[in-house]
């Protein structure tokens, strides 16, 4: 008799590739409809006549829904599994664009954004703890190509967008044909199995040890990462939520050049986390951080503070900003090996918080002293980085900190 051994085998791994695509999947919908907020910004403010404080605060009420799924997020996903809560996103994000799309007040709109910041925020736990849960070993290889999807789906949303707007379509619409994007993400993890190896639950999914969760997550190195991301998600979301309005009104662009300087900042970030996923592990984590904050700050200084012709380091940053989130997020994981879902939920919690209120003070600081000084902010989250990177590089980690963790 012939044996039929290695099938199950050879059906798992083909179950593994499956679902690292259908998460890949999930962070290109997180990256394409997170987006459109800074790709139509311009477009909603004139069109409602709001201000750039009122602009702000919207943008705050995405990033408030991430900050709280972030929180929520992590301890399900320690319970009932990362499927489950991808499902979750797609629903909350299809409910959010279909009211945003109708909705005319600004409090509609603010309630709106928090339902499509509640299912970024279960995308931001889940598709990272999914790639994690699937490929234990070289975490920052494939953190990075996860984060590229969303890459992806960022550099396809100001082309996408500004031809619309180009073309005199509303906002609204704009964000309407962006639905069936979030209902095909809810249709994927529905119709996903995972491994067998995978499926099952925690033993005790009741059991929550509030004890265990702050000693792991709350020691000085946690509050260093947990700054880094802050910062950073600051600069990075600042600097998208902005840059349009930005080269518009201090440079000089039209509606076409601006959205297309924002398309290629994150087609820098594309690149460069392809670029990454080959190199981190070879550089060490932190160094690479390190290198990358520090050469985004440098960008970022001759884009805004230079003439027009040198606004193109605006979105060269990008290119440098690319591996600095994922990479992180590999550290983390790669250290707290118990209870991972939840410590990472607080890791992308505390990015919620830089996400919140990162952009929301440069709409309120050029709401007063104008857009060129308010948009100069983003420089100064990323020295932020900077700072805490090296605080964290003088904290007792295991392996070679200045290079980072090692990886298993």
């Amino acid at each position: 008799m012939h044996s039929t051994a290695p099938a199950p085998a050879v059906s798992a791994t083909k179950t593994v590739w499956l679902l690292t695509a259908a998460g890949f999947f999930s962070f290109f919908i997180f990256g394409f409809v997170d987006n459109l907020k800074g790709a139509t910004l311009s477009s909603l403010l004139a069109d409602l006549h709001f201000s750039y404080a009122q602009g702000g605060s919207i943008l705050f009420a995405a990033y408030l829904g991430f900050f709280i799924a972030t929180l929520v997020a992590g301890v399900l996903a320690d319970s009932v599994g990362n499927r489950v809560i991808l499902i979750l996103a797609g629903g909350l994000i299809s409910a959010g664009i279909l009211a945003f799309a109708a909705a005319t007040g600004f409090w509609l709109l603010f309630a709106a954004m928090l339902l499509i910041g509640l299912g970024m925020g279960c995308i931001e736990v889940s598709g990272n703890g999914l790639i994690i849960q699937l490929h234990p070993f070289n975490r920052g290889r494939y953190l990075n190509l996860l984060a590229t999807f969303h890459g992806i789906g960022a550099l396809l949303v100001p082309l996408y967008a500004g031809r619309l707007l180009d073309g005199g379509v509303s906002w609204r619409q704009v964000f309407q044909y962006s639905l069936p994007l979030a209902v095909l993400l809810t249709l994927v993890f529905v119709l996903a199995r995972l491994p067998a190896q995978n499926a099952s639950k925690p033993a005790q999914p009741a059991a929550f040890d509030w004890q265990a969760v702050g000693k792991l997550g709350f020691t000085r190195r946690m509050i260093w990462f947990y700054l880094i991301i802050a910062f950073y998600v600051g600069a990075e979301l600042g600097l998208a939520a902005w840059v349009v309005e930005f080269l518009q009104q201090s440079k000089g662009f039209r509606l076409t050049g601006a959205t297309g300087f924002l398309s290629l900042f994150f087609g820098m970030i594309m690149l460069g986390r392809v670029a990454g996923s080959l190199v981190v592990e070879r550089i060490g984590y932190l160094r690479s951080v390190l290198g990358a904050a520090s050469a985004g700050l440098l960008c970022l200084l001759i884009g805004i503070f230079g003439p027009p012709g040198l606004a193109f380091f605006i979105p060269l940053c990008g290119l440098f900003f690319s591996i600095i989130f994922p990479t992180i997020t590999a550290v983390v994981s790669d250290v707290n090996r118990e209870k991972t879902n939840t410590i990472l939920g607080l890791l992308f919690a505390a990015g919620g918080v830089g996400g919140a209120l990162g952009p929301w003070a440069i709409g309120v600081v050029s709401n007063g002293v104008g857009i060129g000084w308010g948009f100069a902010l983003c420089a100064v989250y990323c020295a932020l980085v900077i700072g805490a990177v090296l605080a964290l590089n003088a904290t007792k980690m295991p392996g070679n900190t200045s290079g980072g963790i090692a990886t298993s």
